[in-house]
């Protein structure tokens, strides 16, 4: 039976999806727009936006009882992939060793033309 996780300590989500999805303790977050929740305001450049995305991220787990370190796969998505360095750096500073698996890939475009958008799967 699937469990539907949702805080107003994030974003809502734009369109027919959840924050995120619960089946069998294994959490599913949809991917984080790095919009802040309090506002609806997204900040400029990719360091200040990896950080809203990630704060996001953590907001929903949380909400669910889960925390970063349950984080086992995250997936980065970044309109350039020079502020990678950048991203990374910000990253670094919300998990901690061992780290999650992880993917990051340039897109062409994201929505509202932000340059990250961070996915997580998370296990207790």
């Amino acid at each position: 039976m699937k469990e539907i996780l949702n805080t107003t300590n994030a974003p809502s989500a734009i369109g027919p999806y959840s924050q995120c999805v619960v089946n069998k303790g294994i959490a599913f977050v949809s991917g984080q727009l790095p919009v802040n929740p309090e506002d609806n305001t997204i900040p400029e450049g990719v360091t200040e936006q990896a950080k809203q995305s990630l704060s996001n991220v953590k907001a929903i787990l949380e909400s669910g009882g889960y925390s970063l370190d349950d984080v086992v796969k995250t997936t980065v998505y970044l309109k350039d992939m020079n502020e990678f360095g950048a991203m990374n750096e910000v990253y670094g500073n919300f998990f901690s060793e061992p780290y999650p698996a992880r993917v990051a890939v340039e897109v062409a475009r994201l929505p509202r033309d932000v340059r990250v958008e961070i996915e997580a799967i998370a296990i207790k």
